[in-house]
């Protein structure tokens, strides 16, 4: 496409809605309905031979649930085929190997949500500077937090507009994902410097040109001595529950406690994410990352009766600082928003970038004396310097010498790339 060129971007945009007490029980009932459908479907699935698998059976059946059953026609009737899309869609993803297979939802494991599949019906309007109504099928009109433009009113067309929502219910209550659809300008390619990244625990990002990124605790120190004394008292109300007897209202209360201080420190990590990707994507026109398998690197040290792992506890530690780093998380941010600002982003091989030196090139043993301080052993050569300073150049630099990965049916294979600078320019 040629520059200036008009094109067509979908995204999603999640607002905090306002919901009286009766509004909430009637979402909680459709997310409930919702739900139980998508265990009738499965359910209807397991029984049925495969010949007889069909979008067709498979919407009839649900119209004869919805009318057998009463409190499922609480749950709008385009609300019930989008759980019926999903439940095949999920079905595709399993058979192209890129999720497991669908499966029961349970009550107070699955994630409550509600789909409105038309953009249509939501009918938004702004009626303040803060804060916008949507409607809801079978709930009414209800108040969201306005903190974007949205195609509204007179602005809608069939270029930008709202195809859709999806009430979705966390520790902290109901929020409301739209999904808009804009047809905007093509961005230019950014003319901005090459960087490289390496990820860490200590320091979260750090970059090829020295500058890190790096965040405070999540939670306060009363936050935190808050959320321990909860927890604390979870472990003695459990223990004190006889075997096979139902969780008390009590410790169901003290549970929605413990996941809203965490759902408030994840909140606040997600917030540093999106503000450190963005300033990311607009400075640099080219974002290097290590192709890291996160899963293999937090698995268990436990190993097993015959042979039992060592510093398990240690490793445990290790995996949940990873975990609450979420690596994963940076890199499909910075995917998308190096898209968006006309930058690239491009991963290489990752072993062996924390441990050779940027300098010279060489991997020598002993050269990482501790966490934080790299000091090359080759005698040629001597450099010193921060560590994951160091690991991010060597990122860099194999992006330079052409070693992209590409991925490929499923793997990351890797490809030469045509541009190649010079070793001196690292």
């Amino acid at each position: 496409m040629s520059q200036g060129t008009l094109v067509k971007r979908q995204f999603g945009h999640r607002a905090r809605l306002a919901l009286s007490a009766a509004e909430v029980l009637k979402t909680d009932d459709q997310a409930h309905a919702a739900r139980t459908l998508w265990n009738l479907l499965h359910a209807w699935w397991q029984m049925m031979p495969k010949e007889k698998r069909t979008l067709a059976n498979a919407d009839a059946a649900i119209r004869q649930a919805r009318t057998d059953i009463d409190f499922l026609a609480v749950l709008p009737a385009q609300a019930a085929q989008a759980v019926l899309k999903t439940y095949f869609q999920a079905w595709k993803n399993c058979w192209e190997h890129r999720a497991d297979a669908p499966d029961f939802k349970g009550r107070f494991r699955a994630e409550m949500s509600v789909d409105v599949p038309q953009g249509r019906d939501l009918k938004l309007t702004r009626v303040h500077r803060r804060w916008g109504m949507a409607n809801i099928p079978k709930v009414g009109r209800v108040r969201f937090r306005w903190t974007k433009d949205l195609p509204v009113g007179k602005r809608a067309n069939a270029d930008n507009r709202i195809t859709g929502a999806r009430l979705t219910k966390d520790a902290l209550g109901w929020h409301i994902a739209f999904r808009v659809q804009a047809l905007e300008v093509e961005p230019e390619l950014h003319q901005g410097p090459d960087v490289g990244i390496d990820v860490g625990v200590t320091v979260p990002i750090a970059v090829s040109d020295g500058e890190t990124y790096e965040h405070g605790e999540w939670l306060t120190k009363k936050e935190k001595a808050r959320l321990l004394y909860l927890e604390q008292r979870a472990a003695q109300r459990k223990r004190h529950r006889k075997p096979g007897e139902r969780t008390s209202r009590r410790l169901h209360r003290t549970y929605d406690q413990i996941a809203g201080l965490r759902a408030k420190a994840k909140r606040r990590a997600l917030d540093w994410q999106h503000q450190t990707t963005t300033a990311i994507a607009r400075t640099y026109g080219t974002v290097v990352v290590e192709s890291l398998t996160i899963t293999n690197m937090v698995k268990s040290a436990r190993g097993t009766i015959k042979a039992p792992g060592k510093n398990v506890a240690r490793k445990s530690g290790l995996n949940r600082s990873i975990s609450g780093e979420a690596w994963g998380r940076t890199v499909t941010l910075l995917t998308y928003k190096t898209t968006r600002y006309g930058g690239t982003l491009h991963k290489v091989p990752a072993p062996g970038t924390s441990r050779r030196c940027s300098a010279c090139g060489l991997t020598t043993p002993g050269s990482r004396e501790s966490q934080a301080v790299f000091v090359c052993k080759n005698p040629d050569c001597g450099w010193s310097g921060n560590a994951d300073h160091n690991a991010a150049r060597n990122v860099l630099h194999l992006y330079r010498m052409g070693l992209a990965l590409v991925p490929a049916a499923g793997r990351a294979v890797v490809r030469r790339t045509k541009r190649v600078k010079p070793a001196t320019a690292r």
